[in-house]
């Protein structure tokens, strides 16, 4: 028998207060909830939760191809490590470059990389979204409610 699993309740007495986008990027760098700073938001190392458990915040913003943002930063952040680590390679060993071991280094920093990096996307990927769409607090509301599309106008989708 499968048990119905309830949306978890989110307390509705916390004050609405729009972070800086400062602070929201330096929560999601702790991986927390770039909205509350709550602790938690992540199910496995790379899978969120489908809601923050502090504030209630949907991390998918209540749209299901959402983090393809994410996949975007993660391949940055990967690209960013390869460069910085193949370029500081070349100048600390020219003109004698070992090109075999910085082939094989940069491929394993970017295999790497792309794991250890990921939950750090998702939730950067977050809080952009969070400073280019400001959170509202009738959005919020939807979220706690575990709203569907259609059943409100709200002014981000």
């Amino acid at each position: 028998m499968q048990s119905l699993a309830l949306p978890v309740p989110i307390p509705t007495t916390l004050p609405f207060n729009l972070p800086s986008r400062k602070r929201m990027l330096l929560r999601a760098l702790l991986l927390r909830c770039p909205h509350c700073g709550g602790k938690g938001i992540f199910e496995t190392v790379f899978t969120l939760k489908k809601q923050c458990p502090t504030c209630g915040l949907r991390t998918q913003r209540g749209e299901d191809d959402y983090f393809v943002g994410a996949y975007l930063f993660n391949l940055c952040m990967v690209e960013a490590i390869l460069w910085v680590g193949a370029f500081s390679c070349i100048a600390l060993t020219y003109p004698d470059t070992p090109w075999t071991l910085l082939t094989w280094v940069t491929g394993i920093l970017m295999i790497v990389g792309c794991f250890a990096c990921y939950p750090f996307a998702k939730t950067t990927w977050l809080a952009v979204d969070l400073s280019i769409r400001p959170l509202t607090k009738e959005e919020l509301e939807w979220h706690s409610e575990d709203g569907a599309f259609g059943d409100r106008v709200l002014s981000h989708i």
